[in-house]
């Protein structure tokens, strides 16, 4: 299982999360709903190690991860996937995804964790060896979420998918993510589309102002009144 117990971030004098506890079980899909600026991403990248932790801790069953190096914490089984996808635009397709193998529990499955991913994104496949900076923002973000899958995840994280992408390249991305949810991996997904987060995931949690609102199934917090107004236009949401 994965915990976040009692995180607190700070940025200066910004108090971006307060005192926030949330868990992932293994093989569970979760989502982190809020508006801009709540703290979902600060949580995200404490998670992985990519910011500084003022209070609480983080644990992998069990284990403490707070103060750990970030790639240290890849090595643990969790692999982020940034906002902004954080592609290497120079390298090929085959060599960002080379990359991602790269903690030592990944290396001897590199020839398998790549058949996933290419047959995850077949488009992947069929352009292994262009040039990623020459590809569209849907083709960037199967990269960055299948260099993540080749480090031979546990947990994988998600900030911000479909940010940026089109509505028809979204619902590709997101039956991706649900044929990667089949295979047991664990999610926790902070993301802007709330209809289809909460399709993806199994429970979600509400955070606003730095702090945890709200938590339920996904289902529950779909027909939540305070949800459906901020998130869903009003309307219950279709849970599938």
């Amino acid at each position: 299982m994965l915990e976040i117990d009692d995180l607190t971030i700070r940025y200066g004098q910004h108090l971006a999360l307060e005192g926030v506890s949330i868990e992932v079980g293994a093989g569970e899909t979760v989502a982190l709903l809020g508006a801009n600026g709540a703290g979902k991403s600060s949580l995200l990248k404490a998670v992985g190690g990519m910011v500084p932790v003022a209070g609480g801790e983080v644990r992998l069953s069990g284990q403490r991860l707070t103060g750990t190096p970030a790639h240290r914490i890849v090595g643990q089984g969790i692999a982020l996937v940034p906002e902004g996808r954080g592609v290497f635009p120079r390298l090929t397709v085959a060599e960002n995804l080379r990359l991602g193998a790269n903690p030592a529990h990944a290396r001897g499955r590199e020839a398998e964790a790549r058949d996933q991913v290419l047959t995850l994104f077949p488009r992947l496949a069929e352009r292994r060896r262009q040039l990623v900076g020459t590809m569209s923002g849907g083709e960037q973000q199967m990269v960055a979420i299948g260099r993540a899958l080749m480090s031979a995840p546990a947990y994988l994280l998600l900030d911000e998918p479909s940010l940026g992408l089109a509505p028809i390249v979204t619902q590709e991305l997101f039956a991706a993510l649900g044929r990667i949810k089949a295979t047991g991996l664990s999610i926790l997904i902070v993301e802007q589309n709330v209809r289809a987060s909460l399709a993806l995931a199994d429970r979600a949690y509400l955070l606003e102002a730095g702090r945890i609102v709200g938590r339920g199934s996904a289902a529950e917090l779909a027909r939540d009144a305070a949800v459906q107004k901020a998130f869903l236009g009003g309307t219950t949401a279709e849970i599938h």
